[in-house]
């Protein structure tokens, strides 16, 4: 006689083995009707599941995070589903969850067209209507590849037989389409309702490229119609804002195949740059950090030692020299701690803070490359701060605060706080890996910051927090960390004199704020649709005349704001005034200046603000206090 405990602590006892569904159905119908799936003392299973035994239960529902996994677990099934009933010489291979949605990867003679989605997500439409119960069986392993083998599906059995032999699989059922899959699933098709397919790419089997080329089929599933059309808008708005777009457009850079990965910085783009590494800089002097600058080559017996060798040599760009091997440095670490080791530091000296522009290179995948938000040469805005085991938690909290004020003054507040503790595999010992994972909590709690937990994310030396910020799409980028390392300076034999006259190895916590600039940027243009704020803005201002006879006004205006340290142009062209308004405004400059006749008598400007704003006639000193609060504010 099973007894269940429900969430609000609630017991229902039943006189024998009881599934899922038949306890949500003593509980309600509307709760039968809802349910996805379950939560039996913590395992995620089918509403079908049978309870033998005292058990807790959690009935999943389409408003739960692990039903809307199933959801979309699900939904990935039912594509294959209707390219099946479509294509049925397609080969289904493997289709998970991933965020927002999920894929699906099948062998098929011909590329998939526009066309094909289409039909297809018009069929997985029609199969859902149908509402066929989702039913699973196990089979022995050996059972199940002979089973797939019979029905052509020569992928799935391969994927199969990879298995230990001695273990059963579960297969799941809905219609006449049977898939490989642990599971749980929705209980029937009716329950996937909003859906879309996305787009086609291509995939290698297995993620080899010396195996054949699979299509990817990409598609995003939701639990109402009203979080379908948000995300799709959000889409929308997000193609709008497209920094690779924007950069095209606004003329800040470009990505040239004659050399994949990098940025060529155009002068707008590049004063963009220069803002933000300048307002960085100033953090690092204003914030006790002492600017420095290692080499871009170091010697491959120094990758030998820090252990980037074994583990990272694959993305590591390399080249020869008189007989000597060396590499293009990937981060910045070692560099520091060889600079950290020129003469005796002592207790005193701690906590040294360094800080780096260093320009890193790391041979990313040509496919994994993303305008500037992915590429093989970044700058990082690096920092290393050398300290005692005693010292950091203090330094969490002023690096926590620092970074609050940084992302604030680039127009962002809403941030994301996750600790990453101790992995299964991991050196140190266990009370080390306690301390350092207190000092890290300790910190973030002292700083008023509510985080969570990512057990077993740590690295392998220590633990680190996270600091991830929302964009004004609500899209999550992970920017900042600070990250506990007692590893690399114990390999390079970093060491300081401690207050008793012995030597002692110091903590090396990294820490960046924006982390790579390029990246930073990217996400700066795409946050504020390219329409930078003022202070960031690669050109602040543009004056323009309305005739020939304003032109000399239009120099003095230019030369005025200028000496005031502004970004300014003048348009002197002989076009219509209003075509040239909208040109600037296209280039979403935060000020457009006219100035006519009346003006010029003056001594005045006529003010348009970006978003077509009229401010009207001031002033020339007026506009400069007005832009000068901008600038300051960091509006």
């Amino acid at each position: 006689m099973p007894n269940i405990t429900l969430p609000d602590g609630s017991q229902r006892q039943f006189p024998g083995p009881v599934t899922v569904a038949e306890v949500a159905a003593s509980i309600g119908t509307g709760l039968a009707k809802a349910a996805l799936g379950g939560k039996v003392d913590g395992k995620l299973v089918d509403t079908s599941f049978q309870i033998l035994d005292d058990a807790s239960l959690a009935i999943v529902t389409a408003k739960d995070a692990d039903g809307l996994e199933m959801i979309r677990h699900s939904t990935a099934h039912l594509l294959a589903y209707a390219v099946k009933e479509l294509f049925p010489d397609a080969q289904v291979t493997i289709g998970p969850v991933i965020e927002h949605g999920f894929f699906y990867d099948f062998s098929y003679k011909r590329p998939f067209t526009p066309e094909d989605l289409a039909a297809i997500e018009k069929k997985m439409s029609e199969l859902a209507n149908k509402d066929e119960a989702v039913v699973r069986r196990v089979l022995p392993r050996d059972e199940a590849v002979a089973y797939f083998k019979g029905l052509g599906e020569n992928y799935k059995a391969e994927i199969i037989a990879s298995i230990p032999s001695n273990e059963d699989v579960s297969l799941y059922r809905e219609g006449a389409f049977e898939d490989l899959c642990r599971g749980p699933h929705v209980p029937s098709t009716g329950k996937l309702k909003h859906f879309k397919l996305m787009k086609v790419a291509g995939a290698y089997w297995r993620g080899d490229h010396r195996n054949e080329m699979l299509q990817r089929i990409y598609g995003t599933a939701w639990a109402s119609k009203d979080e379908l059309q948000q995300y799709l808008t959000m889409l929308e708005e997000a193609e709008k804002r497209d920094h690779r777009k924007l950069g095209r457009e606004l003329d800040l850079f470009h990505i040239d195949e004659h050399s994949p990965g990098t940025v060529f910085w155009h002068p707008k783009g590049w004063t963009v740059w220069q803002e933000v590494e300048q307002y960085m800089r100033k953090v690092y002097r204003d914030n006790g950090y002492q600017e420095v600058k290692g080499p871009q080559i170091l010697d491959q017996s120094l990758w030998e030692k820090t252990g980037h060798w074994d583990k990272y040599r694959e993305n590591m760009f390399v080249t020869e020299s008189e007989k000597r091997d060396y590499a293009l440095k990937p981060m910045n670490c070692p560099g520091h701690i060889i600079i950290f080791k020129q003469g005796i530091k002592s207790y005193r000296d701690l906590p040294l803070r360094f800080g780096e522009f260093g320009q890193c290179h790391r041979n990313e995948p040509s496919g994994g490359l993303h305008g500037i938000m992915r590429v093989r040469a970044f700058t990082q805005d690096d920092g290393h701060i050398f300290c005692t085991e005693e010292q950091i938690q203090s330094e969490v909290v002023a690096f926590t605060t620092l970074l609050q004020k940084v992302y604030k003054d680039f127009g962002f507040t809403d941030i994301i706080y996750k600790l990453s503790t101790r992995p299964e595999k991991r050196i140190g010992t266990e009370e080390s890996w306690d301390r350092a994972e207190a000092a890290l909590a300790n910190g973030l709690k002292a700083s008023g910051c509510a985080f969570e937990y990512l057990p077993g994310e740590g690295a392998f030396y220590g633990p680190k927090i996270e600091y991830t910020l929302k964009d004004a799409l609500g899209r999550p980028w992970q920017c900042g960390t600070i990250q506990v390392d007692p590893n690399l300076p114990e390999r390079l034999d970093a060491e300081f004199v401690g207050e008793d006259g012995n030597r002692h190895r110091p903590i090396m916590l990294h820490r960046a704020i924006v982390g790579s600039l390029e990246r930073f940027i990217g996400i700066l243009i795409e946050q504020h649709a390219g329409a930078l704020p003022v202070w960031l803005a690669p050109m602040q201002v543009s004056v323009l005349n309305i005739t020939d006879s304003q032109a000399d006004y239009v120099q003095e205006v230019v030369k005025t704001l200028q000496k005031q340290g502004l970004r300014v142009e003048s348009d002197l062209r002989n076009e219509k005034i209003t075509y040239k308004i909208r040109e600037h405004a296209l280039q979403k400059l935060p000020y457009i200046l006219v100035v006519g006749d009346k003006e010029k008598a003056a001594g005045a400007v006529a003010v348009r603000a970006r978003g077509n704003k009229d401010l009207g006639v001031m002033s020339l000193e007026d506009f400069s206090k007005l832009i000068a609060t901008d600038v300051s504010s960091k509006v």
